[in-house]
């Protein structure tokens, strides 16, 4: 009975949060309260720099509210399901918490994470076409753990605040998070989990990556203002 509840906890985690992921508050904003999807601008990107450089104003701040909300709850959501059906397992928690400095939850956190970030990246309510996941990511590390959020938002903003590059802080939000992942935790499953978050994040960047190295990538103003394609 208790395997049965697991399998239906990492499934039901797994519809939750990506379905919470899909609600993209660029898109969301953009598309039903301002009547100009924000795809169909600048980056063609459905996340908060290109809604920011588009369109700016207080608005910003309902599409900041709505990525990190739902990050936050998809991995409540996880944590509270995985967590409560590996505890009632007892044979397969045993067997997982054996694995490095973990706790049942954690599996959880990482998996909610997971799927809310997949929703963001390729909603279905929207043509498969969403962010790149940074706001949603980082709210995800901050729920995961306060020192693999250290790394991952200490280096995003030195960068993003030395260089003017989102993007760059971004890519570093991106490949940190395995190692960070790695050192808090020294547990393979979950690093793997964080490996393919990265990865995600690393890949939706590949163009920005690009043109980080010709040298044409945007740098980020406050004022609003259209990116180059």
């Amino acid at each position: 009975m208790g395997t049965t509840q697991t399998v239906l906890a990492f499934l039901g985690t797994a519809v939750i949060a990506y379905f919470l992921g899909c609600f993209n508050g660029a898109v969301i904003v953009s598309k039903y309260i301002l009547r100009d999807d924000v795809r169909t601008h600048g980056s063609g990107n459905a996340g908060l720099t290109n809604f920011h450089r588009t369109f700016g104003g207080p608005l910003t701040f309902v599409v900041i509210l709505c990525d990190v909300l739902k990050a936050v709850i998809a991995v409540l959501i996880g944590a509270a399901l995985i967590g409560g059906a590996l505890q009632l397992d007892t044979a397969f928690a045993a067997s997982l918490l054996k694995i490095g400095n973990i706790q049942a939850e954690d599996y959880g956190k990482y998996w909610g994470g997971i799927w809310c970030l997949l929703g963001h990246m390729f909603p279905c309510m929207f043509g498969f076409k969403g962010g790149k996941g940074i706001l949603s990511g980082g709210a995800v590390a901050i729920m995961i753990d306060w020192r693999v959020a250290l790394v991952v938002w200490g280096g995003f903003l030195i960068l993003a605040v030395l260089t003017r590059y989102v993007s760059l802080g971004s890519c570093w939000a991106g490949a940190s998070f395995p190692f960070a992942t790695w050192f808090v935790y020294q547990n393979w499953i979950i690093t793997l989990m964080a490996l393919f978050i990265g990865g995600m994040i690393l890949w939706k960047h590949r163009s920005n990556i690009g043109r980080l190295i010709r040298g044409e990538e945007s740098k980020f103003t406050l004022h609003k203002k259209e990116p180059k394609a």
